[in-house]
Order: structure tokens, then sequence, then C-alpha cells
């Protein structure tokens, strides 16, 4: 196989169906795209009904170019990150990783155009982010839940009002930031620095305001970071948890026990902000991001240093902090609902705490006059639930004002 021939595969792949966020080549299956979250196979002529472990092997030497450190990196550790330009149609991230004797790839399609906040649909509060001056920023979630995108369009909108100079550390390079009012340098591992740790080491005599480090993958990434963010840089990175409070244990997991209490402080000190993001179903087809917003105040930097107790929770301060920008992934799901975005079902499968969001869809259905859950209707017969009911209604107004 010749690179045009892949190519030409690739491209077919990707104008097969709308929306097309991935690209999966799988020994003994058809090439396959995922289109709104889900796995489609398409269709090739001449047909290709399964993939051969030679197919897939000609297909990752191509994608990784005969790099040498790439074809060491993913023999000896079983899978290698490159990014791979599609001329005149796409830019791909690619993970080429071996599974039972055989080679799988998937290639994220990379935007060629980075999004605004405004066309993302994120919250205002992503304005108040860009205009922190230092300290460090989080942006959490699951592979593929848009941490990268939503990052992209913050650094955005620093581009677009801040003179300043911007050092991103990537694997690989995603989103090409032009030259606005901020001077930006973008660092691919691999080819421009050898690990996140060194980059970002070097990147403190660089002489940057903003730093962008792709993930915080190791205890001397996140301590390197932790020091640049006390000597006044803004550090921006991004962590595989689900939730702000999970984010904060994570960190203070990679470090010794007696190195905690130290590290809480450090923490509490330079945390500005975490963003936490997940992608549910959306009514009508594609995904709607789902955002947990946490800043920083007096009440969260206790419980970082002394942990999470009964009344001092991650979860309850963030609800208690709501007209400051601040969200739980409950709120978001019971905000998406009502705006119709979707379904019940897709709430409640999503929720952290189930019975938080059943009760926020009964306020807006009653809002709307609309029957409330079946288990609502059965025990409103009863004077005394009627009066818990009313009750938490209010409290569920006052939260959701």
């Amino acid at each position: 196989m010749k690179q045009a021939d892949l190519d030409y595969i690739l491209a077919t792949m990707l104008e097969s169906f709308s929306n097309v966020s991935d690209l999966n080549v799988t020994v003994g299956k058809p090439l396959q795209v995922e289109s709104s979250g889900e796995l489609t196979e398409v269709g090739m002529a001449p047909a290709i009904k399964k993939l051969t472990p030679f197919q897939t092997e000609q297909i990752a030497l191509i994608l990784i170019n005969q790099d040498r450190r790439l074809t060491n990196t993913l023999l000896a550790q079983g899978s290698a990150d490159c990014a791979y330009f599609l001329e005149g149609k796409a830019r791909f991230r690619v993970n080429a990783f071996s599974q039972k004797g055989s080679y799988t790839i998937v290639m994220r399609k990379l935007e060629t155009r980075i999004p605004t906040v405004k066309e993302l649909k994120l919250p205002e509060v992503f304005y108040e982010i860009a205009k922190e001056k230092n300290g460090i920023v989080l942006v959490t979630g699951a592979t593929g839940s848009g941490k990268s995108t939503s990052l992209a369009a913050m650094l955005d909108h620093i581009n677009d009002t801040k003179s300043v100079h911007v050092v991103t550390l990537e694997d690989p390079v995603e989103f090409v930031h032009p030259h606005k009012q901020a001077t930006f340098n973008q660092r691919e591992l691999g080819q421009d620095f050898d690990s996140f740790a060194t980059g970002l080491r070097a990147a403190l005599r660089q002489a940057p305001k903003v730093i962008l480090v792709g993930e915080m993958r190791d205890r001397e990434t996140v301590e390197i970071g932790i020091s640049a963010a006390e000597t006044g840089h803004l550090v921006v990175s991004t962590l595989h948890t689900v939730n702000a409070g999970q984010t904060i244990n994570r960190i203070v997991g990679m470090f010794d026990k007696e190195e905690e209490t130290q590290m809480r402080i450090r923490l509490a000190e330079t945390v500005r902000w975490i963003v936490c993001q997940r992608l549910v179903p959306k009514v009508g087809g594609g995904r709607k991001a789902i955002l947990e917003i946490m800043g920083s105040n007096m009440r969260v930097q206790d419980v970082i240093l002394n942990g999470e107790s009964e009344g001092k929770t991650y979860y309850e301060i963030i609800e208690q902090s709501k007209p400051y920008g601040w969200t739980t992934f409950d709120n978001s799901l019971i905000e998406a609902y009502k705006a119709g975005e979707i379904t019940e079902e897709t709430a409640t499968a999503y929720a952290s705490m189930k019975a938080a969001v059943g009760r926020g869809i009964d306020l807006v259905k009653h809002e709307r006059g609309e029957s409330t859950s079946e288990l609502g209707a059965d025990l409103s017969i009863d004077d005394d639930y009627s009066d818990e009911r009313d009750k938490e209604i209010k409290k569920m107004k006052k939260r959701m004002r």
C-alpha cells in the first residue's frame, strides 16, 4: 500500500457520513467511522469486509512515516501517538496500538478552524477564566470529551484580547493558532521536546505568560506546573478525571503521604478553575457538552487543604456558588433538559446524583404544566409527601435562580 492509496481510503471514510469525529481501523472488522457517537461501517470499492493484520500494519507504518522514535515507541510500549495531514481535507491525531499481536489505529479528526467560545455555546464564565493572570486551570474528562476543543477556544480568546507570549506543549499539536494579539509557539512531543516535564522546565526559560501542557501525565510534570503557577505563569492543562473532587484527589495521590500536606497547601494557593466535561446524546442527533465548573474561593481552599467532610463537599460548594457561574453536572443536565437539548432518559442516565436530577426534571415539568414522574404522581396523594415535595421544589427554585 502506498500513501496515495491510504489518502484515498481516509478521504472516503471522512466523507462517508456527516459529523465524523473518528476513523477506526481494526483487524477483523471493516473500515469504520464514529459519527455522532456511534461506530458505523464504511462501504469501499472494492469492498473490505474484514481487515487483515497485514493491512492494519501497513497503514500504521505509513501513518508514522517510518519515524524511528515512533517505531521504537510502538514496539517497546505497545502504542504511539502522532499527527497526520490529509492534503486539503483534514488533520488527524493518530494513535496506533497493538492488540493480540496485530495493530489497531484510531484517528481523531482535528478541526482546521479554531471554534470560539460563543460558537461552542460554552458558558460566559469561560471569558472570566481567560482573564486569569496566573495559577492553574484544569480541563478534565474522558478521552474524546472535547477537552482540547474547549481549551483551544479559551486560548483563541486570549489570542484575541491579550498581547502575551503563549507556549504550548502538545502530543501532537492539534489546533494551529495563528499569531493575532498574542504570540504563539507550539511545540510537539518527540519533535521539539522529549517529555512534558523537560518541555515544561524549558518553557520557564522562554518568557511565556501562558503555558499549555497537553496533559498532566506524571508527578514531575505536575510539580513543575505548580512551580510555574507559583512564579506568576498561567498554566492550562488536562487530566483524565470525571469531576472536580477526583481531580484534586488524583493530583494529591501522585505524591507520597508525607508530602500530602504541602501539596494540598500549594494546590489551594494555585488552582484557579477546574472544568470537567462529558458529551451526552443530543435530541435530533449529535452530542451536547455537559460541564461541571468550579472556581476558587475560601471554602474551596479549605476543602482542598482538609479534604471533604459532611456539609463540606465540592458538590455542595459548587451548587451554592451558581451565581458566580459555577455549575455541577447535574445542574447542567437539568438546564439542557429544560432547553429541550436532551431527553429525560439521557439526563437521568448521566446524572451524578439521580435523585437531584429527578427533582430538577420534576420542577421543569411542574413549570410547564406537565405531569411529573410516576413515583411523584403515586405519592402526591399523601399530604405529608406533598408538603415535602413543595419544600423540595422551593429549594430547587432557589438553586436554579
